[in-house]
């Protein structure tokens, strides 16, 4: 599948407008490491930007897949709470998490691996889907709670953010220069979130 998912096709416009531009004065490439990167078709979208990207999956076949389709992105198989430091500590401009914490039981071990693997002035960003007051409310009053908190999909979200838990679970990592953007579906009902930080 050479094209990024359908579900995520809608976060690509506002992803791009919070990252930095893919070369900076020195002419060298910026490097963009994607956590928890799938079948590596947004890796690919941005390599197509001009980033230098690596592509890191928890899934095997995720990453097979990968290298076979985007032989211009570099990938590594592993598990975000076990990365290998030694090849990435220190050595990215961008971190870049799209719809995965919200799968994760222990989301501040994302948030402290993707601040060792930033440069001092690097940032992450980092999407989830949206969960404010009144989205829940509109859940609740329309009876969609129980086939938005699916108990039967395996694999699916075990944490639910919104902007001021976001925030909370960021700062308690010294990560400083919060923003944040949303996308698809109407105000204050979005679907998702994209927050902006810097590690420093």
């Amino acid at each position: 599948n050479n094209s990024t998912t359908p579900a995520h096709s809608y976060l690509i416009n506002p992803l791009l407008s919070m990252l930095p531009k893919p070369t900076n004065s020195t002419a060298q490439k910026l490097r963009l490491l994607d956590l928890g990167c799938g079948n590596g078709s947004l890796s690919n979208v941005m390599a197509a930007q001009g980033y230098e990207v690596v592509g890191f999956e928890e899934s095997a076949q995720g990453v097979a897949i990968a290298r076979q389709s985007f032989p211009n992105c570099d990938f590594i198989a592993g598990s975000i709470y076990n990365l290998p430091y030694d090849q990435l500590e220190n050595s990215f401009d961008v971190v870049i998490s799209v719809e995965v914490i919200e799968h994760l039981f222990y989301p501040k071990e994302l948030v402290s691996a993707a601040k060792k693997c930033l440069k001092t002035n690097g940032r992450l960003i980092i999407t989830t889907p949206y969960h404010g007051y009144l989205k829940n409310l509109v859940l609740a009053v329309s009876g969609k709670m129980d086939s938005h908190f699916l108990v039967d999909w395996d694999g699916g979200h075990i944490k639910f953010f919104s902007v001021a838990s976001l925030q909370k679970l960021l700062k308690s990592a010294g990560y400083t220069d919060i923003s944040f953007k949303f996308a698809g579906r109407l105000p204050y009902l979005w679907k998702s979130m994209l927050c902006s930080c810097s590690p420093k």
